[in-house]
């Protein structure tokens, strides 16, 4: 009997998210990667509060409905997906081994994500175009419009929230090279991060890393044109081992889309 695809969207999880984040990119990837059938709504910068905020009583997505439940923070959401969606497994069954990739994945979490960031957001506030391309990237003209005419009252609320500053962004830079530099040391010979498969630990490093990689599996579309001091940045970085490794990983294992629909929200 043929599947009904109003009914698999009825009754399939939705993810709320920016569709720029990269964390929202690593909750995505791990229901890609699991090929389970999800509903996307893109939330747009700023407006986004009152509605998030009514959902989970905070402002950050990645937001997920599963099930009836509404998780917040893109661990929390993994771990929801993988005792839902058991598999493929992003969890390694060794507890040992476990153990290690769920640090590494709080650790890329805490030191990584939230400065590459920073970092990033400081080299391209000043882009107003860029920004607010990134932001509306699969939204109708409607929208775009939209978030250009608000774009100056958001960027000061993003520069104050994220302490888009520029000692902060220096010392937020250290801390994403520090964190690249672990990458490169914690690669075992097999090419991943804990064992000799694809787990958590790398989605997580890899996902993170995404805004200085700029893979061309990303599932939406980035800038032609990427201003001065992103690319200087990038070209500055280009041989790190852990850029590479990330691209490496985001061609073997990023694959495509399971999201049954997507929608941009005010």
């Amino acid at each position: 009997m043929p599947v009904n695809r109003k009914d698999m969207a009825a009754q399939a999880p939705v993810l709320w998210q920016f569709a720029i984040s990269h964390y929202a990119e690593k909750a995505r990837w791990a229901l890609d990667y699991k090929q389970v059938p999800h509903i996307r709504r893109s939330l747009i910068p700023g407006p986004h509060i009152a509605r998030v905020k009514r959902m989970t009583g905070q402002t950050a997505v990645p937001v997920l409905e599963l099930g009836g439940a509404i998780i917040f923070d893109s661990t929390r959401i993994i771990e929801a997906i993988e005792k839902a969606y058991p598999d493929p497994p992003l969890y390694p069954a060794d507890r040992e081994a476990r153990e290690r990739a769920l640090e590494l994945e709080n650790y890329f979490d805490e030191e990584l994500g939230p400065y590459i960031r920073q970092w990033g957001y400081f080299m391209l506030l000043p882009y107003s175009s860029t920004v607010t391309a990134l932001f509306t990237s699969q939204a109708g003209l409607g929208k775009r419009l939209f978030m250009r005419a608000i774009f100056p009252l958001v960027r000061p609320v993003m520069r104050s929230k994220m302490k888009v500053y520029p000692a902060e962004a220096e010392a937020a830079r250290e801390k994403t090279i520090a964190a690249m530099d672990r990458i490169a040391r914690e690669v075992a010979p097999s090419g991943y991060l804990v064992g000799d498969s694809f787990t958590v630990a790398d989605l997580t490093a890899a996902a993170l890393l995404s805004p200085l990689v700029m893979p061309k599996e990303f599932p939406y579309k980035l800038p032609a044109a990427i201003p001065a001091p992103m690319a200087q940045a990038r070209a500055h970085l280009a041989e790190h081992p852990a850029l590479k490794w990330a691209a490496g990983i985001y061609a073997r294992h990023r694959g495509k889309s399971a999201a049954l629909a997507e929608e941009t929200v005010i």
